[in-house]
């Protein structure tokens, strides 16, 4: 199945004993896996590409190396980019905001991707991750990180309001806008025990090696769950974090009125009722 995913900054591994589950390494490790266009890019053909694969059924994210989960943007590629002071300096205001309204919205739409994702997503940190790191956590389903895993919403101390996802996720997540204000204003550096106290992450573990296998284990028992089943609550709770309760209801009802006609539900009955572990189909 690995052959299947070739990507230059990322390392896509079945591990054997984790049946129908993807672990999705960034691999940019010495550049402490800092993002640039190119990385963004490949991000979202990878995600695209795992969403529809039927042999996936969870995804675990991490970071190579030691050192970082991600670093964030790659700043010294942006500053001679897009950030330039050069940067389409001919252009008037107007085609200047044009040009980087679209520059801005095929990045949000590369991260946005990881929680389009049909397949639960678990993101498991460690070391430096700053900035984008935020970005690309808060769009997946499930944070867990070491206990040196350093966080901040960076982007104030380079000039910058968080736009790639940040701002409007991260609130959600952690339902204190509050504490979000706080660290986004200021950019301070927060740690692991602080993530999980305000309910950014859902656990902490002891080292890299330990949050990895963690997260494998957390991906493995998604992965042995009717897979029409799990697909349907992430797009269900992801709908109806942005909708009223009556319009989550709604959703529900019409999304359930197809996914419950699934031999999946007679399948999961009937292997309780035998005290067996239940098989499900591809999806």
């Amino acid at each position: 199945m690995a052959t299947k995913y070739s990507y230059k900054y990322f390392q896509v591994h079945f591990p054997a004993d984790h049946a129908y589950v993807a672990h999705v390494e960034i691999n940019r490790a010495d550049k402490m896996n800092a993002f640039f266009e190119a990385m963004w890019l490949e991000l979202a053909q990878l995600f695209n590409q795992l969403s529809t694969d039927p042999s996936v059924r969870a995804i675990l994210l991490t970071g190579a190396g030691e050192k970082a989960f991600t670093a964030g943007l790659d700043v010294h590629a942006a500053s001679q980019g897009l950030l330039s002071p050069d940067s389409n300096d001919s252009a008037d205001s107007a085609r200047k905001a044009s040009h980087l309204r679209r520059h801005i919205s095929s990045f949000q739409d590369c991260i946005s991707a990881v929680e389009r994702c049909e397949k639960p997503v678990i993101s498991a940190m460690h070391g430096f991750a700053l900035g984008l790191a935020i970005d690309l956590s808060t769009a997946t389903d499930v944070r867990i990180c070491a206990r040196n895993t350093k966080f901040a919403v960076k982007e104030v101390d380079i000039g910058l309001a968080a736009d790639i996802g940040t701002l409007s996720r991260l609130p959600k997540v952690v339902g204190n806008n509050g504490w979000v204000k706080e660290v986004a204003l200021t950019a301070r550096v927060f740690g692991a025990e602080e993530a999980e106290k305000v309910g950014f992450v859902n656990a902490v573990y002891e080292d890299k090696k330990r949050t990895v296998e963690a997260g494998l284990a957390l991906a493995k028992v998604m992965a042995e769950k009717s897979p029409v089943a799990v697909q349907g609550t992430k797009e269900i709770l992801n709908w109806s974090r942005d909708h009223s309760v009556q319009d989550g209801l709604r959703y529900t009802t019409v999304w359930n009125s197809a996914a419950l006609q699934t031999k999946d539900v007679s399948d999961a009955l009937l292997s309780g009722i035998q005290k067996r572990k239940p098989t499900f189909e591809k999806l």
